[in-house]
């Protein structure tokens, strides 16, 4: 009985040294580098293709720092906005013409580098602004009967951002909000539908490490 009492004793000892160890070093890393995973909702502005708000969306991002404020780094998102269009008849050319409804969707997806510039670092509140800015690829697509057409564009993407890291507890992860605007120079044609150009502005909400 005391074997394994003494057994258990040094098993906790050497798991509470392991943790005593880890921890700065997951601190040091923490300082070092930075990411965020992140829900997004997005308001399409000036595009009439797919216009309604939408939640399908998600942002991953990651970078160094460079100095003690700056940090230089890369992204990922994508995002679907979807429109519904009532049945009409549709004039397609060479007099002829198609009569339905449809359902527009608008997939865009950028990535590329992201450089930030954060306040108060080392504290629990830690606001930011960052632009962002990469190639985009982009989807539109119209589905009516059991057709669909669409068209694959690529263009150029910028996006100024704000925001800010919580972290409420002394190690990470912690909590990320931000407010964004972007715009692509994506174009495309859709049957009758023409989109050049794309700009949105959304919120984040996510995970901060």
């Amino acid at each position: 009985m005391k074997t394994k009492r003494h057994i258990s004793v040094k098993a906790l000892a050497m798991i509470a040294m392991v943790v005593a160890f880890a921890l700065p070093s997951r601190a040091q890393t923490s300082d070092t580098f930075y990411s965020n995973i992140d829900w997004q909702f997005n308001f399409p502005i000036s595009n009439s293709f797919a216009d309604k708000a939408s939640g399908w969306g998600m942002n991953f991002e990651g970078g160094y720092y460079l100095t003690e404020n700056f940090a230089i780094g890369g992204f990922l998102a994508y995002h679907s906005n979807h429109k519904y269009i009532p049945r009409q008849t549709i004039s397609l050319g060479d007099n002829s013409s198609i009569n339905t409804d449809q359902q527009h969707t608008l997939f865009q997806m950028p990535f590329g580098v992201a450089g930030r510039y954060v306040f108060n670092r080392n504290g629990m509140l830690q606001p930011y602004v960052s632009i962002k800015a990469g190639p985009q690829y982009a989807r539109l697509k119209t589905t009516f009967n059991a057709y669909q057409n669409d068209d694959n564009t690529w263009g150029f993407y910028v996006s100024p951002e704000i925001g800010m890291n919580i972290f409420p507890w002394v190690y990470r992860p912690g909590i990320h909000v931000a407010a964004y605007y972007s715009y692509a120079t994506n174009k495309g044609s859709v049957m009758t539908y023409d989109v050049d150009g794309m700009s949105n502005f959304g919120l984040r909400l996510g995970v901060a490490f």
